[in-house]
């Protein structure tokens, strides 16, 4: 047999044996051999073959007659969440969020004196301003830069106020002063609220998403447009998107302590 053979049995092989975890869920979490060759569509002999093969290596157990997950699946979890980058830990958390919100929703990370987008979701145009993956934004007129601001050191706190700009909006905020203050009210409160301080007619409420060492990884956010239909009050807006956004960034977390 040739390599390239070989190689293309390996691929099947291991598909196949992933096609029968696969096949284990909650409502069928102990199954017989017919019930895994019909939930797979895999013949009972090629379907006993890797159910003793997987049985062998720890994966699956049985009593003779059913057959059941072992634990050690869970490995299988935790090797994708220990190599999983931050991105790839919060964009199924996102995408999620934004379909329960129907806002857009975004992750950053305070990258010197900006913040720089590692995930958005999208879920209609609210701003002038094109958001992307990598896009950079002043840290300090941002919901999301504040919140990392307001966990950072008092150096990056120095340097991002000196960099103030002049309005981006009518709503900014360039009294070095009045973001000191705004920053330890996000510090105290846990969440930061900008409205209509990068693009008129935007507001936006952050969280921060922690480490297992309690830092602060990145920052959480879910972006509003001001309008008709909406509160007219921007914390009376943060409010009512909160809960679910702290719950989003709480799943992060419990992901990135799973990486240990």
């Amino acid at each position: 047999m040739s390599e390239q053979s070989t190689g293309t049995a390996g691929v099947q092989s291991l598909a196949r044996g992933l096609q029968v975890i696969s096949s284990f869920d909650a409502e069928h979490a102990s199954m017989t051999l017919s019930e895994v060759a019909a939930r797979t569509g895999l013949s009972r002999a090629t379907a006993r073959r890797f159910l003793l093969t997987l049985q062998q290596l720890g994966y699956v157990r049985s009593d003779g007659k059913y057959f059941e997950l072992t634990s050690k699946v869970l490995q299988l979890g935790y090797a994708y969440l220990s190599s999983a980058t931050l991105p790839q830990l919060i964009e199924p958390v996102l995408e999620s969020l934004s379909a329960a919100v129907g806002e857009s929703a975004s992750a950053a990370v305070l990258e010197g004196s900006e913040i720089m987008y590692v995930a958005r979701v999208h879920t209609r145009s609210i701003m002038r301003v094109g958001i992307s993956v990598g896009t950079r934004f002043p840290a300090i007129h941002t919901s999301m830069g504040r919140v990392l601001l307001a966990h950072a050191s008092e150096q990056a706190i120095e340097a991002a106020l000196a960099g103030l700009q002049g309005p981006l909006a009518p709503n900014t905020i360039t009294d070095p002063a009045a973001l000191r203050a705004e920053l330890a009210l996000v510090r105290a409160q846990g969440f930061a609220v900008v409205d209509q301080e990068l693009s008129v007619g935007l507001r936006s409420v952050a969280v921060p998403v922690h480490r297992p060492d309690g830092t602060v990884a990145a920052a959480m956010n879910v972006s509003m447009s001001v309008g008709p239909t909406g509160p007219a009050d921007a914390s009376e807006a943060a409010q009512a998107i909160l809960p679910q956004l702290t719950a989003a960034a709480a799943q992060v977390e419990q992901a990135l302590a799973a990486r240990k």
